[in-house]
């Protein structure tokens, strides 16, 4: 398999990941937390691996041995926040008050937290990676770092306008990043096979 079609299916990802919190994100500005945009948040992040993929492939080559651990936290960061915010928007969703208080209460607040952690970990590092590297404009690297942190610190709160603001955000930096790393017809830069 190419890494071209690699990275084009990593882009495309990133495109349908962004209009799946921004879309939701802008919607429950006006009516609040809904089934319709919990389940497209729930089952939109299903694509965030093959997008982050494809932003670190298309700066590897400048993002060093850093880059490459914040690319390897962020995806174990991103496995588990993507069962996190599956598990909030698909199925805490639907349950009563008291028994989500007494879910997060036990073991499973701890997952929580603990899966937040390493996430917003992962994404600072891979959004400091992203702007040093040079390899993908600055206000979008930024914005990826910023904004998905704080869609992980936001997530167990109640949603409000500011919740909705930072869903945009962060859509839109991901959607513009996706859109900068669509290859112009070359092959991305990759080691020649080893001698058999």
């Amino acid at each position: 398999m190419e890494l071209t079609w690699l990275q084009r299916f990593g882009a495309a990802s990133g495109v349908l990941l962004a209009l799946s919190i921004g879309v939701p994100g802008a919607v429950e500005a006006f009516t609040g937390e809904t089934s319709a945009t919990s389940l497209v948040l729930g089952l939109g992040v299903t694509f965030s691996a093959p997008a982050v993929t494809a932003l670190y492939l298309h700066h590897r080559a400048t993002a060093g041995r850093f880059g490459a651990v914040a690319y390897a936290v962020h995806l174990l960061g991103l496995g588990l926040f993507t069962g996190v915010a599956f598990a909030l928007n698909t199925v805490l969703f639907y349950l009563d008050e008291p028994t989500v208080d007494a879910l997060r209460a036990g073991p499973t607040g701890s997952v929580l937290l603990v899966s937040a952690a390493v996430f917003v970990t992962g994404t600072v590092l891979f959004g400091v990676s992203m702007v040093r590297s040079g390899g993908f404009p600055k206000l979008p690297a930024a914005g990826y770092g910023v904004a998905l942190t704080l869609l992980a610190v936001l997530a167990p709160l109640p949603d409000s306008p500011l919740t909705s603001v930072v869903h945009v955000v962060a859509a839109l930096s991901v959607g513009w990043l996706s859109l900068s790393v669509l290859p112009a017809r070359r092959a991305v830069a990759h080691e020649p096979a080893a001698a058999a």
